[in-house]
């Protein structure tokens, strides 16, 4: 299917649909926080994580938290605590392996958006850590990232989509659940109702959380 489906090959065709951005759509982009820029960050639960693995494929992973999870170190340093998972540790291994990293903090009610572009590596510094502890849980883990591009980004994405809206938000129950997934990829014979109910227990408890 691909080979019938024409294709924009050079920024020159780029360009010529899309145009340039205006200049101060650039100058905002920077490799460092300020006392404005930061306030983005403090007020954010929610980061999408973007890495890329050694064999070139690439991954977007969601992290979340109380609002400010991600601390700010220094103007052009942060600190993102690692909560437990599902133990696949794409993000985790991708570093170990290639240090680039992209973020995108997200603010509930806020269109705007803001992304931050650097290098990042593991630690499992107690001390740094200790500082991003919740009910007393000290992360074994968090990524020390370097800021090389940090800028906002326009609310045209949030607006267009409605996202906030909350006429717009859906029961999770109009989608398939987690254990029908399962089920349909894994084993017909699966018992993915007792999957379901099991889970939501563990969530209700809130355990493996911190």
């Amino acid at each position: 299917m691909l080979d019938t489906i024409r294709r924009i090959s050079d920024e020159q065709q780029l360009r010529e649909i899309v145009g340039t951005p205006a200049e101060q759509v650039v100058i905002k982009i920077t490799d460092r926080l300020n006392d404005l820029t930061r306030q983005f960050i403090d007020a954010s639960p929610f980061v999408c994580v973007a890495t890329a693995s050694p064999d070139g494929g690439l991954d977007v992973s969601p992290r979340g938290d109380p609002a400010g999870f991600v601390h700010v170190l220094d103007e052009r340093t942060l600190l993102m605590p690692d909560r437990p998972g599902n133990r696949i540790a794409d993000t985790l291994r991708n570093l170990l392996c290639d240090d680039r990293i992209a973020l995108l903090f997200l603010i509930p009610g806020v269109g705007d958006t803001f992304r931050v572009n650097g290098r990042a590596i593991i630690t499992d510094d107690r001390a740094l850590l200790e500082p991003c502890a919740v009910g007393g849980k000290v992360p074994a883990l968090g990524l020390v990232i370097s800021i090389e591009q940090a800028y906002t980004q326009c609310p045209k994405a949030l607006t267009r989509s409605e996202l906030w809206n909350p006429e717009h938000h859906i029961e999770r129950s109009q989608l398939p659940s987690s254990g029908a997934i399962l089920r349909a990829v894994h084993d017909p014979r699966f018992d993915a109702e007792r999957y379901d109910r099991e889970r939501a227990g563990r969530y209700a408890r809130r355990e493996g959380l911190y």
